[in-house]
């Protein structure tokens, strides 16, 4: 790898060690083996390198949402019912979660620097919008291409479920919702009812 590669790699590990704010721009040459002249050579500014280093943990971690379903679905899962799709997904997310909780705390401690950060906010936009296309195919099997309004709200919706899930799993994992309880809850609101 180049100082480029190593500058990246070097602030992914730091951004889960530390977090954002606490992440220097001398932590991230000594976990990149580089030196300090070569984060505004390669990306500008610390701040640039953090952001994109964050988008490509997302990433990572998005790739959670499809790692068994590609595995086990030659089709891409077109074949399940909904309902089965949701609930798989969300086992492979919640399954995730002790591996991947130093994400979940990184995008939360994220959110809360966005009203301070301009370039933050605007390094996200992109990204957040293509991530609801993303949860639409993967958690309900909607195609963003064929339906890309359907997709946009049932994105929307996923989005709000899965922040809403990120935080009371980081609070309490014990009376956290597993997957079963969410797609119960979604057929109870489909429903009308509590079954």
């Amino acid at each position: 790898m180049g100082h480029r590669e190593d500058l990246l790699e070097g602030a992914k590990r730091c951004l889960l060690e530390k977090g954002y704010a606490r992440t220097t721009a001398r932590d991230i040459v000594a976990a990149s083996g580089t030196n300090l002249a070569s984060i505004g050579y390669h990306y500008g500014s610390k701040e640039a390198l953090l952001n994109l280093a964050f988008l490509k943990l997302t990433e990572e971690w998005g790739d959670v949402l499809t790692e068994r379903r590609d595995e086990e679905a030659g089709d891409g899962g077109a074949s399940r019912p909904p309902l089965d799709q949701f609930r798989e997904t969300w086992e492979r997310v919640i399954d995730s979660y002790e591996r991947t909780r130093s994400v979940w705390q990184l995008q939360m401690e994220v959110v809360s620097r966005i009203d301070q950060d301009p370039e933050l906010r605007r390094a996200l936009i992109g990204p957040q919008r293509d991530g609801r296309d993303g949860l639409a195919e993967n958690m309900l099997g909607i195609d963003p291409e064929k339906d890309p309004e359907k997709a946009r709200v049932a994105g929307l919706f996923c989005q709000a479920l899965l922040a809403g899930v990120m935080v009371q799993w980081l609070m309490d994992s014990e009376s956290a919702p597993s997957a079963q309880d969410l797609t119960d809850g979604l057929k109870a609101v489909l429903e009308g009812r509590v079954s």
